[in-house]
C-alpha cells in the first residue's frame, strides 16, 4: 500500500499572496488513529504538487491524508475522478487530532481517502474542501492530481 499524504495547511496562507500551493508526499501507510497526530514525513518522501501527477501499479492501493477541520463546517468532498474504472474510491474517514467524542469545537484533524487503482490508463482526481450546505462557502481548498496506472 502507497501513501499519498497532502498537506494543505499552506494554501490559505498562499492564497493570500496570490498563488495556491498544495503538495504531497508518497510515503509508507499511515499510522494508526491512535498515532496519527504525532505522524512524521514518510521515510522515503516524494513531492507531488496541486496539479501534478504521481504514478501507482496496478493492484496499488494508497492514501490521500488532507487536513481538515469538520468544526467549522469545512469538508473534503471528491468532487471527481475522471475515470472511475481505472481508479476506484477504497474508504474515507476523518481522524481528528484529539480523540474525544464529540469532538472539541476548533480542533482539526485530518480526512483519510483510500483509493485503489484497478487498471492501466490516467485519470484525474479533483477534490474542494467546502461548507456543504446551501449557501455554504465552497471551493476554499482544492486539489487536482493526476494519477498514472502502469
Amino acid at each position: 500500500m502507497r501513501v499519498l499524504v497532502v498537506t494543505m495547511g499552506l494554501v490559505l496562507m498562499a492564497s493570500v499572496i496570490g498563488g495556491t500551493t498544495a503538495w504531497a508526499v508518497l510515503g509508507p501507510p499511515p499510522p494508526e488513529q491512535e498515532q496519527l497526530q504525532d505522524q512524521a514525513e514518510p521515510d522515503f518522501p516524494q513531492e507531488v504538487i496541486d496539479g501534478g501527477e504521481v504514478e501507482l501499479a496496478i493492484g496499488d492501493s494508497w492514501t490521500v491524508t488532507l487536513e481538515s477541520n469538520p468544526t467549522t463546517g469545512f469538508q473534503w468532498a471528491l468532487i471527481e475522478n475522471s475515470d472511475q474504472t481505472l481508479l476506484q474510491e477504497a474508504g474515507h474517514k476523518y481522524v481528528p487530532y484529539e480523540n474525544t467524542d464529540p469532538p472539541l469545537p476548533g480542533v482539526g484533524g485530518k480526512e483519510l481517502w483510500t483509493f485503489k487503482a484497478l487498471q492501466k490508463g490516467e485519470t484525474t482526481i479533483t477534490m474542494e474542501y467546502s461548507q456543504l450546505w446551501e449557501g455554504g462557502m465552497k471551493a476554499a481548498k482544492t486539489f487536482v492530481l493526476t494519477v498514472v496506472i502502469k
